[in-house]
């Protein structure tokens, strides 16, 4: 069984990548990060590595998802509260990222997202699981 998470991100401009995450809230692992990549600590055992593009494109023979036009993951992390989500995507926005869709509200599970610069969609959700449908 895996005991981490490394999702691997193409981006345009790393530096840019770095300072949006960071505004955020996120830091980095200095023993990952060069010109090349870096890795972006989402939480304990969860990792995104962001990697510029010709990197990226070093790992796959397939193109590098146009996110303008479509997109290969949506990456979503938990939450310990509604207020948490949309602080979480009031801080994306503030710092250069896009509302991702509508706020979803299913009584017990509540979620709302942001594209970050590169168009890479993130979600942020909270569940309730004493409230979970039986």
């Amino acid at each position: 069984m895996a005991k981490q998470i490394f999702v691997n991100l193409p981006v345009k401009d790393l530096n840019r990548s770095v300072e949006f995450f960071t505004a955020i809230g996120y830091t980095f692992n200095p023993q990952f990060t060069n010109e090349n990549a870096t890795c972006l600590i989402l939480g304990d055992n969860i990792f995104a590595m962001l990697l510029v593009e010709p990197f990226f494109q070093s790992f796959t023979k397939k193109d590098i998802v146009d996110t303008a036009k479509g997109n290969e993951v949506i990456v979503c992390l938990s939450a310990d509260s509604r207020d948490e989500v949309d602080a979480f995507v009031s801080k994306a926005v503030a710092a250069g990222g896009t509302v991702a869709g509508e706020k979803e509200d299913h009584g017990w599970m509540y979620g709302h997202g942001f594209q970050d610069l590169d168009g890479h969609l993130w979600e942020m959700s909270y569940m309730d699981m004493s409230a979970l449908p039986q």
